[in-house]
């Protein structure tokens, strides 16, 4: 019993040993990633809780939550912007101006629908936003490394 416990107390070591490399490895957050991120943890309670009436209040700071940061990431070029050869760079930058505007105003739809009390109107804004993150997504952010086929 004593002889197990040491094995798996150094394996346990030996586990930590080897993934705090990889933990160091991780790249800091551009800034536009921490909007991003902001907003998709936003758009998931909002998500979760849209079909709540007794949760538009909450719907609702969290739709301002997601609006504020949508606005700001406007300002910043997604990371892939360096892999487009530099002759379609602005025409990259434009279409991603353009989807985040397309984006608010989605936003603003939803905002619309949660302080109108049309929940059921409010649950068809958000599945129509996720299609809109997806095709978003597929152009302008880099697939992570790892990541199966089809995925973001």
């Amino acid at each position: 019993m004593n002889l197990r416990l040491r094995q798996f107390g150094a394996a346990c070591v030996l586990a930590l040993a080897l993934a705090r490399p990889a933990f160091a490895q991780q790249e800091e957050d551009t800034p536009l990633a921490k909007k991003m991120k902001a907003i998709n943890t936003a758009f998931k309670a909002v998500g979760r809780q849209v079909e709540d009436p007794t949760k538009n209040a909450s719907t609702l700071a969290q739709i301002a939550i997601i609006e504020t940061n949508a606005k700001e990431a406007m300002a910043f070029e997604p990371e892939k912007k360096g892999k487009v050869p530099a002759a379609d760079q602005a025409k990259f930058m434009d279409g991603y101006k353009a989807g985040m505007k397309d984006f608010l105003v989605s936003v603003e739809k939803l905002k619309g629908a949660i302080k109108a009390n049309k929940n059921t109107d409010a649950v068809a804004i958000v599945d129509a936003m996720k299609g809109q993150q997806r095709e978003g997504h597929k152009e302008y952010r880099i697939k992570k490394a790892g990541a199966p086929p089809g995925t973001l």
